[in-house]
């Protein structure tokens, strides 16, 4: 029996939902939906528009002549220029042979949305390499729970010089140096932080302001340095969708098919809003 088109729809809700689950670089912590409108195709673009901030100057009562100046504004563009698919087919002698084949293409349709969360989290990790000059700390040995906080606070002053507000402030690392952070006083662990919310993805802890996340698509800038991130929520803002989920039968087989497509798009559109540091393990 072929697939029906409210299983597509049900395909469609369980890979978006596994796609937000699995994102950390790309999750809603450390990036911002605020122009993702409607997506239909790749080359899709979303206007961000700013404003210039108006000048303030002193007043006297009865002296000043005020003059209204004129604002500029600026526009940046989220082009939606990044395009990934996935197809797979299962047997329907499988099918008939496994005791729930509808599992099967269940556990395959999760797979995929792991698939293409983790080619979108990678997208975005790499923006963070367009932080502005002086939000960024070189090559730094972090050996110690002692030198993996002070990177932190390092992290945390670079955001602070740059009037990057608190709300919202993160910090992507490493396992090893997780390791190292969780041998500091310092750090306040997720399940020793009293609070009652459920673990977010990838979030371990909280420490300067940080909300704390551990993530294997770290950056690797060369050897062993890897590239440690921080920022807040404004910074970068992504767009994503599930843009197709289709099943077929495929012509030249008795299969049950089904084929996605994945649209998305990311930007740094704040890049004093980000900081990062090359930590070295050695």
């Amino acid at each position: 029996m072929a697939l029906t088109n409210s299983q597509v729809t049900v395909f469609a809700r369980e890979l978006q939902s596994s796609l937000k689950k699995a994102l950390v670089f790309a999750g809603p912590t450390a990036v911002n939906r605020n122009y993702e409108g409607e997506i239909r195709q790749t080359g899709d673009s979303v206007r961000i528009r700013s404003i210039s901030r108006p000048t303030i100057a002193a007043y006297t009562k009865n002296v000043t002549a005020i003059v209204p100046e004129t604002l500029t504004d600026a526009e940046r563009t989220l082009l939606i220029n990044q395009a990934n698919y996935f197809a797979f087919e299962i047997d329907d002698v499988d099918m008939a042979q496994v005791q729930n084949g509808g599992g099967l293409m269940t556990e395959a349709a999760l797979e995929s949305a792991y698939g293409l969360a983790d080619v979108a989290d990678l997208y975005v990790a790499a923006l963070y390499t367009g932080a502005d000059a002086a939000n960024k700390i070189t090559t730094t040995a972090i050996t110690s729970a002692a030198l993996a906080v002070t990177g932190l606070v390092n992290l945390k002053v670079k955001l602070d010089n740059a009037n990057v507000p608190n709300q919202g402030r993160y910090v992507i690392v490493t396992p090893w140096y997780h390791g190292l952070l969780l041998q500091s006083n310092n750090f306040i662990s997720v399940s020793d932080s009293g609070t009652s919310e459920a673990l977010r993805n990838g979030q371990v802890g909280r420490a300067f302001g940080f909300d704390i996340f551990v993530s294997n698509n770290v950056t690797l800038v060369t050897g062993d340095d890897y590239l440690i991130s921080a920022g807040y929520t404004g910074a970068i803002t992504f767009a994503s969708q599930i843009n197709k989920v289709e099943p077929f039968r495929p012509e030249s087989s008795f299969s049950e098919a089904i084929k996605g497509l994945n649209l998305f798009g990311a930007k740094l559109v704040r890049p004093s809003g980000i900081a990062t540091l090359v930590a070295s393990i050695t």
